[in-house]
């Protein structure tokens, strides 16, 4: 089995995607956040409007850079836009 990372996607992004968790595979060494981001675009067209609107979390802290590594083992989260009252 590949190695993976685990991909948690809250609000419009879960509804999108049809799920609120997903396991990613990478390789071993990782690969930079902007292409994980394109990679999920392409594999749920739904998501892909979303996904220029959506702040990133990876291992619990907000990514800054879309060079950012994400390597097997980690944590990314998707947050789109929220809005309450």
């Amino acid at each position: 089995m590949a190695p993976r990372v685990t991909i948690l996607l809250f609000a419009t992004a879960r509804l999108a995607a049809g799920a609120s968790e997903l396991r990613w595979p990478v390789e071993p060494g990782g690969l930079p956040l902007g292409s994980l981001v394109r990679s999920l675009g392409s594999r749920y067209p739904k998501l892909a409007p979303i996904l220029p609107t959506c702040r990133f979390v990876l291992n619990g802290r907000y990514v800054v850079s879309r060079a950012t590594r994400v390597r097997p083992g980690d944590k990314f989260a998707v947050h789109p836009p929220y809005g309450g009252g």
